[in-house]
């Protein structure tokens, strides 16, 4: 007789295993141990066979009883429902290597190598909260166009720019998944063009030669109270002396100063494109650094004073030149830290007149040959070593004037 639900409840576990039937080759199976399991008796190939279908409670009556009909299904169709099983299993392991998380993950461990520890962790962020959650189990090839969209405009809503960036981030893991034969087709690159333009984001920057000159007056006579006085100080000229990106200027070490060749050689970790790059340092910037050397005593140039709950002292904060123009009254509407780039471009092309190829790859910006081939960290050094110190002496002859005239 079939089983019910009330008869299954009151089965008992014995000193031997034992069988209850519900017919059509389905059993349940009790153990000593008192876990109840369904199993399926069934003949293929003239062999009799078991197919363990699920443990009770976790698998009920009515469920057992739909796998038993499913598997009926396979054999009237001359399938062993033993080896689907195995199919079904390696279809699930392979699809679970496949997903889109785990290509992911493995395009980001590849790639994490060439940039810097900040950018590794946006791009792996970006992933984790915003696509993971919905495509992450999928299989890479099984996403659909409109599946992605839609993650992208959950994003879009409310950052339009991270949007933008999740989908390069997507169009890259789709181009990796491509050369390891997980996809065939770029989904991200597909989506090109289909979310709204971001609004470009504009760095205030003084580009008036009389206005800088104001600016650097109050720059070079700036100071605080604080321990970290003279290294605020120090970073807010070489921030002017150096048009380099700010995370680039508080990770400067002094490992990578050559005070013989007044070279700072920047590796390829620390940079935004990925890419070592040699700023060539200035008289004026070597005399601010040879001012810091015998105080720091540390791997940073520019220490943080404000140690971390592990006790590491990492460089000092990003937003320490910024809150030190703040505090000169020079707010982001006038100018920024990262603004100083646009100024050393604007001036060196509008006023000092130099070849703008030069600047461009002075300001690590990616500069092509005329057959598209990428310069090298050292090209132009010794014309940039002319321009740098050309630079830093017109700063200081802007700065020296109105001292003159007042």
């Amino acid at each position: 007789m079939p089983l019910t639900d009330i008869q299954i409840k009151s089965l008992k576990p014995l000193e031997k295993i034992y069988k209850k039937s519900d017919g059509g080759g389905l059993y349940l199976e009790i153990p000593p141990t008192g876990n109840k399991r369904w199993r399926l008796a069934y003949r293929f190939d003239g062999k009799q066979k078991i197919l363990a279908l699920g443990i009770y409670p976790q698998m009920g009556l009515r469920d057992a009883r739909e796998r038993r009909e499913e598997a009926k299904k396979l054999l009237r169709d001359g399938c062993d429902p033993s080896e689907q099983r195995k199919v079904e299993r390696l279809t699930r392991t392979i699809n679970s290597a496949n997903s889109f998380e785990e290509v992911a993950r493995e395009w980001f461990s590849v790639r994490e190598k060439e940039w810097r520890s900040s950018h590794a962790e946006k791009v792996i962020g970006r992933l984790c909260k915003y696509v993971f959650p919905y495509i992450g189990d999928k299989p890479t090839s099984a996403v659909k166009v409109a599946e992605l969209l839609d993650v992208l405009r959950r994003i879009e809503v409310k950052a339009p720019d991270t949007a933008h960036r999740v989908r390069q981030d997507c169009e890259r893991i789709y181009q990796y998944a491509i050369r390891t034969e997980r996809a065939e087709r770029n989904i991200g690159a597909d989506l090109r063009g289909v979310l709204s333009v971001p609004r470009e984001e504009h760095y205030a920057a003084v580009t008036d030669p009389q206005q800088l000159a104001l600016l650097l007056r109050d720059m070079w006579d700036y100071k605080d109270q604080s321990r970290s006085s003279l290294f605020t100080a120090v970073a807010l000229r070489l921030t002017a002396l150096l048009p380099v990106r700010q995370n680039e200027l508080r990770h400067m070490e002094w490992s990578e100063l050559d005070f013989t060749k007044a070279e700072w050689a920047i590796p390829a970790a620390k940079m935004k494109m990925g890419q070592p790059h040699i700023v060539p340092l200035p008289r004026q910037a070597l005399a601010l650094l040879e001012e810091l050397r015998p105080l720091s005593g540390r791997p940073y140039v520019f220490p943080n004073y404000s140690p971390r709950k592990d006790g590491t002292s990492p460089c000092m904060s990003g937003n320490t030149v910024r809150m030190a123009l703040r505090k000169m009254g020079y707010g982001n509407d006038v100018v920024t830290p990262h603004g100083f780039r646009a100024t050393f471009r604007t001036l060196m092309d509008e006023v000092l007149e130099e070849r703008i190829d030069i600047v461009e790859q002075q300001l690590a910006h990616e500069v092509r040959d005329p057959l598209g081939r990428a310069y090298n960290r050292t090209k132009f050094l010794k014309e940039r070593k002319r321009m740098m110190q050309r630079w830093a002496d017109y700063l200081d002859e802007l700065r020296m004037e109105g001292n003159h005239s007042s």
